[in-house]
Formats: structure tokens, C-alpha cells, sequence
């Protein structure tokens, strides 16, 4: 019997490796035989081209910056070596992966393995990842099953340039659903369809499942807050540190998580520079109050009923602005007040604040229940697929 084909984000960053790891885990639950496909690119003259996409290339520089402050300082070095250990025994001992498919010949062959194929979620269809054609889809015959959950382009509309292209790869898909209500502005607009706004994988399981697929002894036996950014603004920072001194209140942070920012090596009070996407959970839950910019952190404090707050990592009107994931998230479950436009001293009161989380649990159920209606739907066609 065939598996499914399983198509996520498998980067080594904690909200895509969760998010990927949530669907897979519900997809097992539900009895679907599938594994994540491991597409290893060898196209240089695709991969040449993406230098002339802008937004990529900026973001291809800062991690090349990043490589070369690691390369040069030991203790970096160390930290994100065993940063990198603890990602990769997550996703070998957590993940269930295909062999590798080196080249898109191989790749393409490779579809006879598998009787139809769900692209997950996470910033698949974000405009810096078009050059890939891999979470397109367009490598899957046309008479192969393809349906998406969550799927995400992370931005609130794409460039005209890549219209035409895009149109071609969502028609040859048979059921998408997406994460934000811009996402499925983006596909009426483009072809004409209407499509659900399912959650996030990670919000698939609560709090209670969440413990019980990863270990819940406490890594951190302080009080203290949690600070995750990952981008570089020091107003946000400046803003946290005077939050920390006005409570008494120990900083634990994960530095340097998609740049490096000098700053953030006397930050805190207690860095923890090498976890894997186990820890990471752990520490929000713990947490007695959070600040990030991230989604997934945010997802995981609600997931948690944690106080929060959220800071915009973009500027509204940047381009490449990806606050709208954000946004979706807090407008649906009525937590718009969570997300910080001013950074000083308003983050105490903000913070501070309580969360009605029986009012946000009855939208999050609500929400919810849309998903598992669309998944119900779907895990029914994938399982007639290996049936033929």
C-alpha cells in the first residue's frame, strides 16, 4: 500500500519544524501512512536566478553575515552547533522523512511512491520561495490527489510578476485550505475560488496533547520572562528590559535566532542559546509572562493561557510586511490588544492586563471546529487514494 506524500517546511527554525511536526503527528492520529518528503535541490541555474529576488537575497545576506560572526567567536560557534544538534535529533527522532530526492528528476519519479500528496503550512507560498517550485506542487502529475492544510503565503498580496504563475499552481490543486484571511483573499482574487482559513497545526492539539507528544519536566526552575524575537529592533528590546526591571523578574531569551543582533549578548539575565523545538515549548509554558514578535510563540502562550504580548517585527507598509499572519490570528480570537504598537512604558500596564481565556478558548473551539471538518474531509479522500 502507497503512503502520502507529506510537503512542509523542514527549516531549522522552531515555529516551522512544530507546525510541521503538529500535522504529521494529527495525520498519524488519523490514520494516514505518510512521510515528510526530503527534497534535496541541484538546479543551479534556478537557484542563480534567485539571486535577482530581492527580498530573498536580503535575507540570504543575513544569514551569510550570521555565518561568518559564528565562523569567528567560539562561544557562538558552540551554541549553534549544539543549537543544530538539538534541531536535528528533534526532526530524526520526531519526524517520519523520506529518503532523499536529489534533483527534480528525481524528485518527480519519486511520485510514484505515494498516492496523493498534502502540502502543510507554514510561509509555503511566500513570493522569496516561488524560485523553489517545490511547494507548488507542480512536480506532482495531474491525476495525483493534492490538497493543502494551512497553507500560507505570509504576506497580504504578492507581486503582479508572479500572477500568472501562481494562478497555473493553485488551479491543479484539488482542495487548499489557508492560514490567514489575507491568504484566501489572495486565492479569490487569483482564481476565483473560495477557500477555508483552517489553524495552524500547532493549534491542532492543546495544551494537555502538546505535553503529552513532547516531555514536560521544567528546564528553567526560575520565575522569569520569556523573550523570544527574531528580528533586530532594539526598541523592542529596550522596552522588555524595563518591563523585566519594574516586576522583578528574571529574562530568558533565545538569542540569535535569525540574525545575529551584538546586542542581544548582554541582554538577558539566563540565555538559552541551543534548544531544540522541545525546550522552546517548555519554556513558554513555564514562562510567567512572554514578549515576542514570533507567530509560533505567540500560537504557543495562547495554547499555554500565558500573558503576552506581541511586538510587530515589520513596519506597517514594509515591504515583505508579514504581520499579517499575526494579525489574522489575534483579530479571530479577539486578542487584537495583545499586539504592541509603542514600545515604553505601556508594555507594563499591557502585560499586565488578564486575558478572558474562556472567551478565547470558546472562539479558539469555534475556529477549530472548521478545521477539523476540513481535515475530516480530506483524511477521507487521502485514504481512498490508497485503496486503488
Amino acid at each position: 500500500m502507497k503512503k502520502i506524500g507529506y510537503i512542509s517546511v523542514r527549516n531549522y527554525n522552531y515555529g516551522s519544524l512544530l507546525q510541521a511536526f503538529a500535522l504529521q503527528q494529527y495525520l498519524v492520529q488519523h490514520g494516514i501512512d505518510n512521510e515528510l518528503i526530503f527534497y534535496v535541490k541541484r538546479n543551479m541555474f534556478k537557484q542563480f536566478m534567485r539571486l535577482f529576488n530581492v527580498p530573498l537575497l536580503k535575507a540570504k545576506i543575513g544569514v551569510w553575515k550570521r555565518k561568518v560572526r559564528i565562523a569567528v567567536n567560539p562561544k557562538l560557534k558552540y551554541n549553534f552547533k549544539e543549537r543544530n544538534a538539538a534541531f536535528h535529533d528533534f526532526f530524526t527522532n520526531k519526524m517520519i522523512c523520506s529518503r532523499p530526492y536529489i534533483g527534480r528528476t528525481a524528485l518527480k519519479k519519486g511520485t510514484a511512491n505515494y498516492s496523493a500528496f498534502i502540502l502543510g503550512s507554514d510561509q509555503v507560498w511566500n513570493p522569496m520561495n516561488y524560485g523553489v517550485d517545490f511547494y507548488t506542487l507542480t512536480f506532482i502529475p495531474r491525476e495525483k490527489l493534492k490538497v493543502t492544510y494551512a497553507s500560507s503565503f505570509g504576506i497580504s498580496s504578492i507581486p503582479s510578476t508572479q500572477h500568472k504563475g501562481t494562478c497555473n499552481f493553485l488551479r491543479r490543486i484539488d482542495n487548499i485550505s489557508v492560514r490567514e484571511l489575507s491568504g484566501q483573499k489572495i486565492v479569490k482574487d487569483l482564481i476565483g475560488r473560495e477557500v477555508p482559513v483552517v489553524v495552524d497545526p500547532t493549534l491542532l492539539f492543546n495544551s494537555v496533547q502538546w505535553d503529552e507528544l513532547l516531555y514536560k519536566k521544567r528546564i528553567c526552575s526560575e520565575q522569569y520572562i520569556f523573550c523570544y524575537f527574531v528580528g533586530n529592533n532594539m526598541a523592542h528590546r529596550i522596552a522588555v528590559k524595563m518591563l523585566a526591571e519594574e516586576i522583578g523578574l528574571r529574562l530568558v531569551f533565545i538569542p540569535h535566532v535569525d540574525e545575529y543582533v551584538p546586542e542581544d549578548n548582554e541582554f538577558v539575565d539566563n540565555e538559552f542559546a541551543h534548544v531544540g523545538p522541545s525546550e522552546f515549548v517548555n519554556l513558554i509554558k513555564y514562562a510567567n509572562f512572554i514578549c515576542t514578535d514570533s507567530f509560533h510563540a505567540t500560537l504557543f502562550s495562547i495554547q499555554y493561557h500565558k500573558k503576552f504580548v506581541v511586538f510587530d517585527r515589520y513596519k506597517e507598509g514594509q515591504k515583505g510586511n508579514m504581520n499579517t499572519r499575526l494579525a489574522s490570528i489575534l483579530g479571530i480570537l479577539g486578542l487584537q490588544n495583545r499586539r504592541m504598537n509603542k514600545y515604553d512604558e505601556t508594555v507594563l500596564s499591557q502585560i499586565a492586563e488578564d486575558i478572558d481565556y474562556e472567551a478565547v478558548d470558546k472562539r479558539l473551539d469555534a475556529f477549530k471546529q472548521n478545521s477539523y471538518e476540513y481535515l475530516t474531509n480530506i483524511i477521507s479522500k487521502l485514504k481512498e487514494t490508497t485503496k486503488e
